[in-house]
């Protein structure tokens, strides 16, 4: 950092499910995690839904998908595409 500029930092990454491939160059990835609850104790299944930018369309619906933060692209659009790991077989 000594020619100053500033890093820009370690980006957050998540994998998911596409739920929507509908609109054009955006999909829908559903996360979805497990978090134990502080006083039962018992394992919460808890889902969040990110609006992710998909360049060349190639994401469908039920693909495995790994998105990564990013600026933001539209009013809900904070999320790109990185890579498919698996599609899903029709």
């Amino acid at each position: 950092m000594s020619d100053g500029k500033k890093s820009r930092g370690a980006r957050r990454r998540e994998i998911g499910v596409v739920l929507s491939a509908k609109m054009d160059k955006t999909i829908v990835v559903e996360v979805a995690r497990l978090s134990k609850h502080p006083k039962y104790e018992k394992y919460v299944k808890k889902r969040v839904r990110f609006h992710a930018h998909d360049e060349e369309n190639t994401a469908k619906t039920g693909d495995r998908v790994e998105i990564a933060e990013t600026r933001p692209l539209s009013k809900s659009k904070r999320w790109r595409l990185l890579r498919i790991f698996e599609h899903q077989e029709v």
